[in-house]
């Protein structure tokens, strides 16, 4: 899979653009907050469709526009293909020129894994982050796991309200009993799957933290949950019924598949409080190379790596495993000085400055 063009209109603070990459390696380089990022986040729109920072639809939209666009043109499947985004009032997605159709169109369609410098949160932070990067890997290689998702939180939202009422209306317990069913099986395929897609991440993403780290520690990855595990549907009805007295004193569900968390281990300790900032660095990597394996292994694609500010903090040993791991596919990086990079390998380099973006200017003195 491979980016040919890019255009943007109002996207950012980045002037209207458009621009056509190389099939291997992409550097962008500039001073901060010149744009370099909003380039990448560009990209990721085609894939997760919203900003993988967190921003707002409307912080998308440049200052003093009333609406942002960008048209991306890839190879994917052995064919061209093109796909277009609006943003203003919502977002509206073209596949192919068939629409205007809702985001959830483009799911699947163009596949890129993003690292930025806050993905370091994976490590740092709680559960949170985690289950929102195991979904999101795996609704790459299965689209429909997002509608499963939606119908999750949809019956996880009803028992929640249930929660709150029960307590005053007891004749509400058998309607929680329905949406009990109905909430384990959905979290029971969830977890299921996210236990398949586990089964190839875990020793791949070992395999490359042993890599990046010559062997000097070992990285274990767990999932855990409070529910004993297959049949999942029916250990998760059996915790939802043993935690129901706490819930309602709550107010909410405590156990699901929305309260997992993916256990990150170095030599049996938790990462979060025992790896130093290089080694916890180095899980991430690990993670997200090995989401791009496990995608071309499920899908026959090459995702696209988008790599923001990342090789300047990384020693040469981890520089040269990712862009070996990356191998024939395409990369795009950020950085201040591409001087390291364009000695690391050959690509096309653009000046990124005041919005604007310049190919082909660097020449290493």
């Amino acid at each position: 899979m491979t980016v040919t063009h890019l255009e943007g209109k109002g996207f950012r603070n980045l002037l209207d653009f458009s621009l056509s990459f190389g099939q291997g390696v992409n550097i962008l380089y500039g001073d901060n907050a010149q744009g370099k990022t909003n380039l990448l986040e560009a990209l990721w729109m085609f894939t997760g469709s919203r900003s993988f920072r967190g921003a707002k639809d409307a912080e998308l939209i440049r200052f003093e526009e009333k609406k942002a666009s960008l048209t991306l043109q890839f190879k994917a499947q052995g064919r061209d293909q093109e796909a277009q985004l609006q943003i203003g009032d919502g977002k509206q997605a073209l596949l192919n020129g068939v629409g205007p159709s809702p985001v959830s169109v483009l799911n699947g369609q163009f596949c890129a894994v993003v690292f930025a410098p806050g993905h370091l949160s994976l490590v740092k932070e709680g559960p949170e982050g985690r289950r929102r990067f195991l979904d999101q890997a795996i609704c790459q290689v299965w689209p429909k796991y997002a509608s499963l998702l939606g119908e999750y939180h949809r019956c996880l939202h009803q028992r929640n309200m249930l929660l709150k009422d029960v307590a005053f209306h007891s004749q509400l317990l058998d309607t929680l009993d329905i949406w009990e069913h109905f909430l384990s099986s959905y979290g029971g395929q969830i977890c299921s799957i996210r236990m398949r897609y586990l089964e190839r991440l875990a020793p791949t993403a070992a395999a490359l933290y042993g890599e990046m780290s010559g062997d000097k520690e070992a990285l274990y990855i767990a999932y855990h949950s409070k529910a004993q595990g297959v049949p999942w549907d029916k250990s998760i009805e059996e915790a939802l019924k043993q935690s129901r007295k706490d819930d309602i004193a709550a107010g909410y569900t405590t156990v699901g598949p929305h309260r997992d968390d993916l256990k990150l281990l170095l030599d049996g300790k938790p990462a979060k409080n025992y790896g130093s900032q290089g080694q916890q660095r180095s899980i991430v990597l690990s993670l997200k190379m090995a989401e791009a394996d496990v995608l071309k292994g499920i899908t026959g694609e090459q995702p696209v790596l988008l790599l923001d500010d990342v090789m300047s903090e990384l020693d040469p040993r981890r520089q040269d495993t990712i862009l070996n791991h990356a191998g024939a596919g395409q990369v795009f990086v950020t950085c201040c000085d591409p001087a390291p990079v364009v000695r690391l390998t050959e690509g096309e380099v653009f000046e990124v400055s005041g919005g604007m973006i310049r190919p082909g200017l660097f020449k290493e003195e």
